[in-house]
């Protein structure tokens, strides 16, 4: 088996868990994967219309609709105009939905406890590693856009001199290592192209 076939392998049963535990925390709550998925995508980044709910998660728009009216009627989601066009539609979460978002949020304990067997050292070098597998995914669209830091506005690759944390934050004016990476940011601003870019080059250089 070549590397990359073992490290595939290895990445296909890290989502078999992650799948598993899907389905029984939806079941758990008489929600499809879909439908929990939805909700804790409408918890995390806001109100959204359906078409964005569906190219945020990867799902064609009439499986996303169907979602959303079955979360409708169980009470967890409702529909308001959108207030920049109002013959559209938002989704927004109900206090009811809210609070069982948050349960279905929560990361399995088996994979917190598989990431803890990390050492920091490890631990950063997966954080990269998945930095720049999530963004050739994104080239090819293989996967939606993710709010990253390598996509973001405010972030400073290698800007300064301790290995440690060399990446720079502007939003908090804070200096990060590389297993602080985030992959799904609330604070993200997507960079104009050319910075995306050049932050781009400047991370893959020091990660050479």
């Amino acid at each position: 088996m070549t590397a990359n076939a073992n490290i595939a392998t290895g990445l296909a049963k890290l989502g078999m868990v992650l799948r598993s535990e899907a389905w029984r925390r939806a079941e758990a709550t008489g929600l499809s994967p879909t439908q929990a998925q939805i909700l804790v995508q409408l918890v995390q980044r806001g109100p959204a219309r359906v078409g964005a709910v569906a190219d945020a998660i990867a799902v064609t728009q009439p499986t996303a609709s169907d979602a959303t009216a079955a979360l409708v009627r169980k009470g967890y989601v409702k529909r308001r105009p959108d207030p920049e066009d109002a013959r559209a539609a938002q989704l927004h979460v109900t206090r009811t939905g809210r609070r069982l978002a948050q349960d279905l949020a929560v990361w399995p304990d088996a994979l917190l406890g598989a990431i803890a067997a990390l050492d920091p050292l490890e631990e950063a070098a997966f954080a990269k590693g998945l930095v720049k597998m999530i963004r050739a995914l994104q080239e090819r669209g293989a996967i939606p856009v993710q709010r990253m830091c390598v996509s973001c506005r405010h972030f400073r690759p290698n800007a300064h001199s301790d290995a440690a944390r060399p990446h720079h934050c502007a939003f908090v004016d804070a200096a990060f290592g590389d297993a602080a990476l985030r992959l799904d940011c609330g604070e993200h601003v997507a960079a104009d192209a050319s910075l995306q870019l050049e932050s781009w080059t400047r991370f893959k250089e020091a990660a050479a």
